[in-house]
């Protein structure tokens, strides 16, 4: 597992993306967008339809979904949203056992 990106679901992904003020990586109309935060990093921006949690949150990369939400099960994690396919990724969302959101994805 490893930090792909941080969640921020937003309003209006045009209104975000000015604020922010970094380079787009990638687009998918008004749904969602990739920034460059440097250094490797990734702000990913959902708009209204893409909102998978309700605040920010850490989005971890793993090669199974499915067999990640198992393993952070066994140590404590909640299933907010269980493994489902979305536009571009399989992904999971859940809460540590601190109250934490993460979320979980892999390619489709």
């Amino acid at each position: 597992m490893r930090l792909g990106n941080v969640f921020i679901p937003v309003k209006d992904l045009d209104e975000a993306i000015a604020f922010y003020g970094l380079p787009v990586k990638f687009r998918d109309g008004d749904r969602f967008a990739a920034l460059d935060a440097g250094g490797g990093a990734t702000l990913a921006l959902a708009g209204p339809d893409e909102h998978v949690s309700a605040v920010s949150a850490p989005s971890y990369k793993v090669d199974d979904v499915a067999a990640a939400v198992r393993e952070l099960l066994d140590r404590g994690a909640e299933v907010i949203r269980p493994p489902e396919a979305g536009p571009h990724e399989w992904r999971a969302v859940l809460r540590d056992p601190s109250g934490n959101v993460l979320v979980l994805y892999s390619a489709l």
